[in-house]
């Protein structure tokens, strides 16, 4: 295996590995909400912090991804 393909792989696998920890953290979040009775508009505002957490993460390897095919990175 080339030192580039384990650099990809591990990219890969280091992105799974995040992607696994924000479902879990989702399931977690959701439990105590429930468990909580908070109100409708609480989880809401819960929901919507995680969810944009998520797209930054996601936006951050985009841009990356472009940068590393364009070489400015």
């Amino acid at each position: 295996m080339t030192p580039q393909e384990f650099q990809q792989l591990e990219t890969v696998g280091l992105n799974f590995l995040f992607a696994g920890i924000f479902f879990l953290i989702g399931m977690a979040i959701h439990d105590v909400l429930k468990k909580g009775q908070v109100p409708f508009f609480g989880k809401i505002v819960v929901w919507g912090v995680l969810t944009f957490g998520c797209l930054g993460f996601v936006a951050k390897g985009l841009i990356q991804a472009f940068w590393n095919t364009n070489g400015l990175g």
